[in-house]
């Protein structure tokens, strides 16, 4: 278990891939009149990663696919240049993970622990990985700081249990994934965002404060009363994606 609560003195935050490295001007304390009481990195991974070969940016009704291949200058650059924004910033800093390797993520959160304001790691996985690696890479990585495990919302609700008995502080929900076509018929998969997600992520919200899990929910919440609607039904906090790019909530 963790040797520090996971506690937020507002219940917003945005979620991994929305607002760089580190917390910038427009992201402080407050974005378009929204305070948020955390901030949440981009995805790291232990070494550089460049862009997909084919990054895309895909309407479809109702949201949006992205694939951009979760680009990175790696976790090592990412805090030589970062760690000091992050021990000055106003608001305490919550730093994804790249989780697909135990060894490799148990280091980076080994390093986690030694920065100032550095509140919890975010551990993200690749999809198709088995239970037992997640439950490996937790156990690896549990010491003081906080893990939020972050789960697509169907395993967030079967593996979610079993993670927070093991020592996970809370578990959020990654954004769903999907496929569409382009350049006349080439498959392209991505993460999948846009206010049509809000009622499957409520229910995932709803399920899992009935079962006492704790849950970080995100997932279409492109008003107010969306995220008011999320906290009413359980959610420790919300986590606010797509909407941050069209400059906060309505």
């Amino acid at each position: 278990m963790s040797k520090r609560d996971l506690t937020f003195s507002h219940p917003l935050m945005n979620a991994a891939g929305m607002l760089g490295f580190a917390p910038g001007f427009r992201s402080l304390k407050d974005f378009g009149s929204l305070e948020l009481g955390a901030f949440v990195t981009n995805p790291l991974s232990l070494r550089p990663r460049k862009p997909a070969t084919h990054p895309e940016a895909l309407d479809y009704p109702g949201g949006f696919l992205l694939h951009t291949g979760l680009p990175n200058p790696g976790f090592s650059s990412v805090v030589r240049q970062h760690a000091r924004h992050w021990c000055n910033a106003e608001l305490p800093v919550i730093v994804h993970l790249m989780a697909d390797r135990p060894e490799e993520t148990a280091k980076m959160v080994e390093r986690l622990e030694g920065l100032e304001n550095v509140m919890a790691a975010e551990l993200g996985f690749a999809p198709l990985l088995s239970d037992d690696i997640l439950l490996i890479t937790l156990d690896m990585c549990l010491g003081e700081l906080p893990l939020i495990v972050n789960l697509p919302r169907e395993q967030a609700l079967t593996l979610g249990p079993r993670l927070v008995d093991a020592g996970a502080a809370a578990v959020s929900l990654a954004a769903p994934r999907g496929r569409l076509t382009v350049d006349g018929g080439r498959l392209t998969e991505g993460r999948l965002y846009g206010p049509s997600l809000f009622p499957q992520a409520l229910e995932t919200v709803y399920q899992a404060a009935r079962i006492g899990l704790p849950v970080i929910g995100v997932g279409g919440v492109y008003r107010r009363d969306q995220a008011e609607a999320m906290l009413e039904a359980g959610a420790l906090a919300v986590q606010l994606d797509a909407v941050l790019w069209r400059g906060g909530m309505a």
